[in-house]
């Protein structure tokens, strides 16, 4: 059984080496997922704008949630939304999917957000690919906090977004001084410091870091000296081993081999983003060894 553990962020290039830089927290080296989310990327405040061509995915869903800045979606399926604050951009890439995303609105407003993966599980990562907007999404109050849900449920405020595994993900609003959150007993959950420092059960947590919570909590006591935002993850141990690389996820290297291949190649799977040309990032190379499932190894 896995402790609780703080995670730290490292900064990496979102679209290419000239592309908006963003702290990642999750996956890391031995510590894989939360539940089904795999993938937690954390971009600004800043006054860089994001600019990613068409890119493709497999075995994912894309969660996207800005809180600054508005962002143009654009996927093979046709969709073309702009993404504002306060609302939700869900992409369930199924066997293959690709889209694009840039910064659009005013050119002074600050970018600032979250991007984050969930993992399919087997029987779903091989279905069609699908896209939902939700700009309304219900609030959970409690004494000194709000929650937005994104995915899942909190406090019976339900989201009405898909999901294929038990999962919960929300923005949390809270107020300074202390208070608990309530959190499903059978969940493993993580909570990311999105705009100041937190104390968590007792932990320091620093801004943009993630504070690991192992199940068996029917809640999260946290101590605040201002109002912060917080960012609530969470679900049952996800327990298929995945092998991720690049924007792909499968469950062995054949699986992800195959996936590079096609895209490399144009194939149908992946479709075409209108707005872009023949403008897509290509594939890098892949690694010279074997890819291998990624399992957790920090305890």
């Amino acid at each position: 059984m896995t402790s609780d553990i703080t995670l730290g962020a490292r900064e990496v290039p979102l679209g290419g080496v000239r592309g908006l830089s963003v702290h990642r927290t999750l996956p890391q080296r031995g510590f894989p997922t939360v539940g089904a989310w795999c993938f937690v990327d954390h971009f600004g405040p800043t006054s860089d704008s994001m600019a990613v061509l068409p890119h493709p995915h497999t075995g994912l869903q894309t969660v996207t949630w800005p809180l600054a800045g508005e962002i143009r979606h654009r996927d093979s399926l046709g969709s073309d939304v702009v993404l504002k604050p306060g609302e939700l951009n869900l992409m369930t890439s199924g066997d293959g999917v690709s889209h694009s995303e840039f910064s659009v609105g005013d050119p002074d407003a600050p970018m600032h957000g979250l991007q984050l993966w969930v993992a399919l599980p087997d029987h779903a990562r091989r279905g069609a690919a699908g896209f939902e907007h939700h700009p309304d999404l219900p609030v959970a109050e409690g004494d000194g906090w709000t929650a937005k849900v994104l995915l899942g449920e909190v406090a019976g405020a339900v989201s009405p977004a898909t999901t294929y595994t038990p999962i919960v993900g929300a923005e949390l609003r809270v107020r300074p001084g202390f208070t608990t959150i309530p959190l499903q007993e059978g969940f493993e959950h993580a909570i990311l410091a999105v705009d100041g420092p937190a104390v968590v059960d007792g932990a320091d947590v620093a801004h943009r870091e993630l504070r690991y919570l192992a199940p068996g909590r029917t809640e999260v006591g946290l101590q605040l000296a201002a109002e912060t935002t917080l960012l609530l993850i969470g679900g049952e141990p996800f327990e298929e081993e995945l092998v991720m690389w690049w924007n792909f996820i499968g469950r062995s290297h054949d699986d992800i081999a195959e996936a590079r291949d096609d895209w490399q190649a144009g194939a149908e799977r992946f479709g075409h983003v209108d707005g872009h040309g023949t403008q897509v990032i290509p594939a890098p190379p892949l690694p010279e060894v074997r890819l291998t499932p990624r399992r957790r190894t920090v305890t």
